[in-house]
């Protein structure tokens, strides 16, 4: 991954899901898109760090689902839209259930994504295109082209840190406030 182009100085606060208490000290910010494998193990290998620090009130972890054009990722697209911004915290269960479970929806039809999200995961569909829009615009004015982009502080990443360097991140933010 690239980063030396992301101006994660466009990057904000305000739009996404936000799962955690607001006046943390940290900021988590994540671009994903849910059909990505790489959004999957950054996912699964971040879930446990994050999970702890949520739980101390130490950060705020912020997901910015990503829609991209990529036919590859469409299907993600499709998932972003039964995301529910105003219950974070099932939100957060919602995207273990998917990330768990991408290899089955992942290549079915557009249609059928939207069937499973219904009838599979009994969500229904959200009016998130606002929000979408926001992030997509946001996306595009800090340069991020690839999912997953992870900032915390002046630290951009991908789903290639450890568990240990990711704490090694939040702690070293949280030391500054």
């Amino acid at each position: 991954m690239d980063i030396s182009e992301i101006i994660a100085s466009n990057v904000g606060t305000e739009a996404g899901i936000h799962i955690g208490k607001s006046d943390a000290p940290v900021k988590v910010i994540s671009f994903v898109n849910v059909r990505c494998p790489f959004c999957r193990e950054w996912h699964e290998k971040s879930r446990d760090v994050i999970s702890r620090y949520l739980e101390s009130g130490r950060i705020e972890l912020i997901v910015k689902p990503f829609d991209k054009e990529k036919e590859s990722l469409q299907r993600g697209n499709i998932i972003h839209h039964y995301l529910d911004y105003a219950a974070p915290e099932q939100t957060l269960e919602v995207l273990d259930e998917v990330y768990a479970r991408q290899d089955l929806w992942g290549s079915l039809t557009h249609e059928e994504v939207a069937n499973f999200a219904e009838d599979e995961l009994g969500l229904s569909k959200q009016d998130n295109e606002e929000q979408a829009e926001k992030i997509i615009a946001e996306a595009n004015a800090a340069n991020i082209r690839l999912v997953p982009t992870v900032i915390i502080g002046e630290h951009i990443f991908d789903e290639h840190i450890s568990p240990e360097e990711l704490e090694k991140l939040i702690l070293e933010e949280a030391g500054k406030e």
